[in-house]
């Protein structure tokens, strides 16, 4: 069975900083592309940052620069390091998993307030 676990959202003012993990298990976790969406209230579900099993990253124009994703094959954890937080940035954050199925974590809450 194949779970993915975040971790890590909450309250924050504007320029905070939280750190978001994702457990997985059921996966061969170092093969696979993991990554992070977001979904606002009203807002289609959007990719923010990918990282591959190589270890290339991708990110939305949105949180380059603020946004850093990076993984622990050891511990079957992908992180996404948020700075320099902005309102806008208030959505639940779901982990995603690329490889021979796809699968998605179950959400955690992170609101940015002004």
């Amino acid at each position: 069975q194949v779970q993915l676990v975040e971790s890590g959202g909450g309250l924050v003012q504007a320029g905070g900083s939280l750190r978001l993990s994702c457990t997985a298990s059921g996966i061969i976790f170092s093969i696979n592309t993991m990554g992070w969406y977001r979904q606002a209230p009203g807002k289609e579900r959007e990719l923010v940052a990918f990282i591959t099993r190589g270890g290339s990253t991708n990110y939305a124009d949105s949180v380059k620069g603020r946004f850093t994703i990076s993984r622990d094959n050891a511990k079957n954890t992908v992180y996404l390091q948020m700075n320099s937080l902005k309102p806008e940035d208030t959505a639940v954050y779901y982990c995603k998993n690329w490889g021979t199925g796809s699968y998605w974590g179950q959400g955690t809450q992170v609101t940015v307030s002004s």
